[in-house]
């Protein structure tokens, strides 16, 4: 593990903080793996995935955001920290239908969570665009992340298919989980030994490379 080095600048402290990427990867790598077994009727319920909701997707994706806003990541820090928040609210939701604070009748309407599944799914369409200027590995995650909130919010709104929509749901929180166990081994091995162990794709699109014009 790396220590954090501190040193004096001016007066002032500067903290070089590890690449927190692969601990925000594996966080939602675990969260997801474990979500999908449910949503896929490997595993039943929702109380066991509670805990890996709260300490994996949530919080190990916040400490990841945070520590990318010292490096001056906008990108990161704003996908792990929103990502993170996520799981803490998902998390809190399983919790209160385990718990039987969630009931029936009109003060439990399902579909206001199918309506944050949407919002969810707008600002993805966003970061998804931003994945481009990354790597392809991880734009493929965004992509997949895009059709698990596609999936979710058609399905809990009750727009067409449901069965169609949970089952795309459930696939690409697999895929999810896969891809992302790949890129945090791939971003912690590549850091670790200073070159390119693993592949990850360079970055793409015309965004990427007008941005990479206007640089050079």
């Amino acid at each position: 593990m790396s220590a954090v080095n501190e040193m004096r600048v001016s007066g002032h402290i500067q903290e070089t903080v590890a690449n927190p990427t692969p601990l925000g990867l594996l966080g939602l790598a675990m969260v997801t793996l474990v979500a999908s077994s449910q949503k896929l009727g490997i595993t039943s319920g929702v109380a066991y995935i509670i805990p890996w909701a709260i300490f994996l997707g949530a919080s190990a994706q916040f400490l990841a955001g945070v520590m990318d806003f010292k490096h001056n990541n906008t990108f990161g820090a704003t996908a792990f920290c929103g990502y993170g928040f996520f799981w803490f609210a998902v998390g809190t939701t399983w919790w209160m239908q385990t718990s039987g604070l969630i009931g029936t009748g009109d003060k439990f309407d399902v579909h206001q969570l199918g309506f944050a599944f949407l919002g969810y799914f707008i600002f993805t369409v966003f970061m998804t665009i931003g994945a481009m200027g990354t790597n392809k590995v991880l734009w493929f995650i965004f992509f997949l992340i895009d059709l698990l909130f596609l999936g979710l919010f058609m399905s809990t709104l009750g727009w067409g298919a449901e069965h169609f929509w949970h089952q795309l749901a459930a696939c690409a929180e697999l895929g999810i989980a896969i891809c992302s166990f790949y890129l945090s081994g791939a971003v912690c091995i590549n850091t670790h030994y200073g070159y390119k162990v693993l592949p990850v794709g360079a970055p793409f699109g015309p965004f990427y490379r007008k941005s990479m014009a206007l640089k050079g």
